[in-house]
């Protein structure tokens, strides 16, 4: 194939054995070429600006500079080049904020060659690409209301957060803060509902993701 017609494509992780790794399985392909690899989501806007790649595979969690940051970058300057996030997390805190900062698709790490190959060729027309997860929770959270993203949790709720971060159950959380459970199961509640999750792990998993917790 002649370079013209070749995906060009930045590879944006900080690891470097998955960068080599994502290198080899894309140029022992015939119709990709890597022009280069980003350890953080700061050196991926830099190179993009460079390189003008088709396609930005970014991870998401890296130290430096996040991907979802970046992708709001590229988007504010309204960069040509589509980004397929590629990424371990496919939690609401990771998904919805790439989407919505403007990432093309969202692939999980475990895709198959073929699958990650097919998704870039995607990206890169522009047609958005999401792995069967993310896609799944997407639609869960449109059909779900969102919660009251300036709603603090309150004092309590987040004593009642933190102990059942340590796997605390409700009636040991009534009998340490003295409380009844009733008023556990209330506080726990709210938690659910200003977090916009539906159960304990969930609630333990944003608020980490949002430092409410840790």
């Amino acid at each position: 194939m002649t370079s013209d017609s070749l995906i060009s494509l930045l590879i944006v992780d900080d690891h470097p054995v998955v960068r080599d790794g994502l290198r080899g399985m894309f140029e022992s392909a015939d119709d990709f070429t890597v022009l280069g690899e980003a350890s953080n989501g700061a050196e991926a806007v830099e190179l993009t600006a460079r390189l003008d790649p088709d396609v930005v595979l970014m991870d998401l969690r890296m130290p430096g500079g996040n991907g979802v940051d970046a992708i709001k970058e590229l988007t504010r300057r309204g960069a040509r080049s589509r980004v397929l996030v590629l990424t371990t997390y496919d939690t609401d805190s990771d998904t919805l904020p790439a989407i919505e900062a403007g990432a093309t698709g969202y692939l999980l790490k475990d895709a198959p060659r073929e699958e990650l190959f097919t998704a870039v060729r995607a990206a890169a027309d522009g047609r958005t690409v999401l792995s069967p997860a993310v896609a799944s929770r997407l639609v869960t959270a449109v059909r779900t209301p969102a919660a009251p993203a300036d709603e603090p949790l309150s004092a309590r709720e987040r004593e009642v957060l933190a102990l059942v971060a340590k796997g605390t159950s409700n009636r040991e959380i009534a009998r340490v803060l003295f409380i009844s459970e009733a008023t556990v199961k209330t506080h726990l509640t709210h938690v659910y509902g200003k977090l916009g999750v539906k159960d304990r792990a969930a609630a333990v998993a944003v608020a980490y993701d949002r430092k409410i917790l840790g």
